[in-house]
Order: structure tokens, then sequence, then C-alpha cells
């Protein structure tokens, strides 16, 4: 699902096994994991096989990814990528840094979000805009769930370019939908669906723009986003 929100420079892999084979990590990584419990440890290592095959669809040879502070992966000399992992689904996207300045992606699964949750990671114009909780299991769309996954997206981007954290709140986020006539946010519907969203960055930078352009994507009760800039911005928008 990754793949179809990425332009053809991009080359992801993703896969909805919760386990690889033994071995499949290198020595480094391992050591990196060796006191973490089953999840943190499955989610690490099958994160980390797609990223092994999507350097492969760049033509390189694999390596360990590593990491560094909030757990940044550390890609090879000129790219540039982004992991993601939640139950169900996992995803590797990396570019080549000649052709992207910097890259996220998230998945979630289509639920929901936790009581309490909403209001910590949106704003209140955010909160008007995509409307109320959807109910669980009636097939409606769960906007929360996609704004919280697609600020994630922004954040794996924002992150490597700056170094600089940014709070959830510090984003301001506007839906479209495009698999259906007069789709919009707060609308419901079935729950294969796709978009696109502008993120208003409330803090700035000079290295990014002040508003970064992604898409979305439902299906198989996953969420998916992605977030992309190019190296040549101020000159062209978007994706």
């Amino acid at each position: 699902m990754i793949e179809l929100l990425l332009p053809a420079d991009v080359s992801s892999a993703a896969t909805r096994a919760d386990t690889v084979p033994d071995g499949a990590l290198f020595p480094e990584e391992e050591a990196l994991i060796a006191k973490s419990v089953a999840k943190r440890r499955n989610d690490f290592a099958t994160a980390r096989a797609c990223a092994r095959r999507a350097m492969a669809g760049l033509g390189l040879p694999p390596v360990a990814v590593l990491h560094g502070h909030r757990g940044k992966p550390l890609w090879p000399e000129g790219i540039v990528g982004s992991l993601t992992h939640c139950v169900g689904y996992r995803a590797a996207a990396l570019a080549r840094a000649t052709d992207v300045l910097s890259l996220g992606i998230d998945a979630e699964p289509h639920a929901p979000l936790p009581t309490g949750v909403r209001e910590l990671v949106t704003l209140p114009a955010e909160r008007e805009r995509i409307g109320p909780p959807a109910p669980e299991g009636t097939g409606e769309i769960h906007w929360d769930r996609i704004l919280f996954s697609a600020k994630e997206s922004v954040f794996k981007t924002w992150y490597p370019v700056t170094g600089v954290e940014l709070d959830f709140t510090e984003a301001d986020l506007t839906f479209h939908r495009t698999d259906g006539p007069g789709s919009a946010p707060g609308s419901q519907g079935p729950t294969a669906a796709e978009g696109t969203f502008a993120a208003r960055l409330l803090l700035t930078d000079p290295a990014l723009p002040t508003t970064l352009h992604g898409r979305w994507r439902v299906e198989d009760d996953i969420v998916a986003t992605a977030v992309l800039v190019r190296p040549d911005w101020r000159e062209s928008k978007g994706m």
C-alpha cells in the first residue's frame, strides 16, 4: 500500500508478516535489541527486512540499519528513507538524496484513537474539520487515526532535516479525499479510501517549506500515509 502513495523514484517494500526468520538481522542490529521484548524485536526485524528489499530496489547491497536519537534510522551515505510498523503491516521507503530531500511514512490500524489521545494530538481547528469520532465496527472512516498517522509522517520528514523535535500541535493538517465525488473529511464512507493532505507547519525552518504535502490511503483495515519533499522544493510544490 505504501508504494501507491510514493513516486516511482522511491523504492518501497512492505510486509504483513509479524516475524522474520532467525538470522535476518546483522550482528550490530542484534546488539541493539538484545534485551528487548519479543514485540519490539519483531517490529525492529520486520521493518529492517523491508529496508533491505527497498535497498535492492535502488541497486544497493544490504547493510545494517542502526538508529540515532529518537530511533531515527541511519541510512547509507546519499540515501534518505523512513520505516514504519504496526500490527499487521511493516514498510520501508528509500530514495537517493539527489532525488528526495526527505520523506516520511507511517502505518496505523484503521480504528479510532484511544480515549484522550485525540485531544492531545489535534488542534481545535483540525477537530472541527474532521468531525466527531466514528464508531468502531461501522465501516466508517476514522479521520482521527488518519490525522495521527499523517502527523507521524510529517514529523519523520521534518526531524532528519532540522534536528528539531516537532510537537503534534505544531502542524495544522487539512485533508482531501480523491476516491469519490464530493468526498471530504467529516464525511463517512467505505473503508477503502484515499486522498491528499497539507500540513501547515507552525514551527518553521528555512531548510523545509512551511507547508508539507502528503498522501493517505485506507485499505484492509490499515491507514498508510506518506510525505515527501524534493531538493528543489523552492521551485516546485508537492510530490
